[in-house]
């Protein structure tokens, strides 16, 4: 049974006469009556009753009805998902992000492309840092990741979304509440709490980097496995932090100072990453929702 056979019985089922059917189908009468009966022998049974004056479905042309129409009825329903998922209209866009820096700005994305896009599902996954997102964005695990680096990769098309700057968090009271900027060479006899170096904080790697530049190494007595963690225990006097200030101003933490540093005088970005070349209508439909949802900041002169 082929769809065509389908669509003649059911112009035929639905007109009762061959020539309007034809006319409707814009095929040759002739043409029509060879594919209904083609269409009967291959279901071993008349599904009209034919008179030289009138057409009639028989029993079995009734029996065929209901499922015809719903065969039919099927394939335009598929027909018009694959033309809405080529335009981008539905689909799939898979999401990673880390940390209360990239929250606000994965509220307001899938805001927009819920009401722009309701056909897209924008799939999330948290907790997913710099290193782990971008080899996921690679792979084709991840369509889309809100990430930062200092080395570009190779096949990653981005944009920056946020200008941010490093700064240190630490208890109420402490001895460097209140001062402003301190270098992070002051804080080399200091007890730290860190982001996890695996999966691969790019905030980790940043404070390893600038504790190594101010000739120390961190001890750091507890790994928090994200800002909220970390913030709770600063405040709890576990230790000390290393963060950014877009992080800090999105937790709700009391007992907790932040200082600036000199560190964070040049600042970092935070970018939307995916891969160069994808072919994803959807994935094209939520970069253009990003384009407003996320507009670009004011970038320092030099910054790409």
């Amino acid at each position: 049974m082929e769809l065509h056979q389908l669509e003649a019985f059911l112009a035929v089922a639905e007109e009762l006469h061959f020539g309007r059917a034809a006319d409707r189908l814009h095929i040759a009468q002739p043409a029509l009556s060879r594919t209904i009966k083609q269409l009967e022998r291959e279901l071993g049974a008349p599904l009209f009753a034919r008179t030289t004056r009138s057409v009639h479905l028989t029993g079995a042309g009734e029996a065929l009805l209901d499922p015809a129409r719903q065969v039919l009825e099927g394939c335009l329903i598929a027909r018009r998902a694959v033309r809405a998922a080529g335009r981008g209209e539905t689909g799939r866009v898979r999401m990673g992000f880390a940390g209360p820096s990239s929250h606000l700005l994965v509220g307001r994305l899938g805001r927009l492309v819920r009401e722009r896009h309701p056909g897209i599902e924008l799939s999330l996954r948290s907790t997913t840092y710099a290193h782990e997102g971008l080899r996921m964005v690679t792979d084709g695990t991840l369509d889309l990741a809100i990430v930062r680096w200092t080395v570009e990769p190779a096949g990653i098309a981005h944009r920056i979304v946020t200008v941010e700057h490093y700064v240190l968090v630490v208890p109420n009271g402490h001895r460097l509440a209140g001062r402003e900027p301190v270098s992070l060479a002051d804080c080399r006899d200091e007890q730290f709490v860190a982001l996890p170096a695996d999966p691969g904080s790019s905030v980790r790697d940043a404070f390893i980097r600038a504790a190594h530049d101010a000739d120390f190494t961190p001890n750091i007595v507890q790994t928090a496995p994200d800002s909220w963690t970390a913030m709770a225990l600063v405040a709890a006097g576990v230790g000390i932090t290393f963060s950014v200030d877009v992080a800090v101003e999105n937790v709700v933490q009391a007992g907790v100072t932040v200082v600036p540093l000199e560190e964070g005088r040049t600042p970092t970005y935070s970018r939307l990453a995916w891969r160069k070349g994808d072919p994803n209508p959807a994935l094209r439909a939520v970069l253009r929702a990003s384009e407003e949802a996320l507009p670009a900041p004011l970038l320092p002169e030099g910054a790409r």
